[in-house]
């Protein structure tokens, strides 16, 4: 069920660790994440109906700021609205991941996955106790001529100022990347 204290708590560990979001970004954002771990679900219904419940608001008003989330500026609501430009994240993820880091290696791993004839999504994950925790993507057009090369190295050069100095960084691929 919803606890404030501890939404409150996730909203100024977010914002310490993601400090370039804007006040109603990290609002927003903290909203969706804490929703869908309290939900089990990344469905926005789920995590809007859930959150709506725990903070005694209409599921509209709760829905409406997770949906503009991963829209664009032109179609939110309001005069200031603005778009999150998603690479400003990368390196502040990376660094919130190794903050807690034991060691000085550190694997990452390179990964395209299509999405059916729309998109292609090349991600690059740290491999951790045999999970991988995302923390840079892009996602490009399926069938499209395009360099994958250009955009993993852009990508990890995005990562490059959060791992730590004389760290040791094995980047993992399947054969084909």
């Amino acid at each position: 069920m919803f606890c404030q204290a501890a939404f409150d708590q996730w909203l100024r560990t977010l914002k310490a660790h993601l400090p370039q979001l804007s006040k109603p970004q990290a609002t927003v954002l903290a909203r969706w994440s804490f929703g869908m771990v309290l939900a089990r679900s990344c469905a926005l219904t789920a995590v809007s109906q859930l959150l709506a419940a725990g903070m005694q608001r209409k599921e509209q008003t709760v829905r409406q700021p997770l949906r503009e989330w991963y829209d664009d500026a032109r179609r939110k609501r309001g005069p200031t609205r603005q778009e999150l430009r998603v690479e400003t994240c990368f390196a502040p993820l990376l660094g919130w991941v190794v903050s807690g880091w034991q060691g000085t290696q550190l694997a990452l791993a390179l990964d395209a996955t299509t999405l059916g004839t729309r998109f292609v999504v090349l991600a690059i994950s740290v491999v951790y106790r045999g999970c991988a925790i995302p923390v840079a993507w892009v996602i490009l057009p399926a069938g499209a001529k395009h360099a994958w090369r250009r955009e993993w190295l852009r990508l990890l050069r995005l990562l490059r100022p959060a791992i730590p100095r004389g760290w040791t960084v094995i980047v993992l691929a399947d054969r084909g990347l």
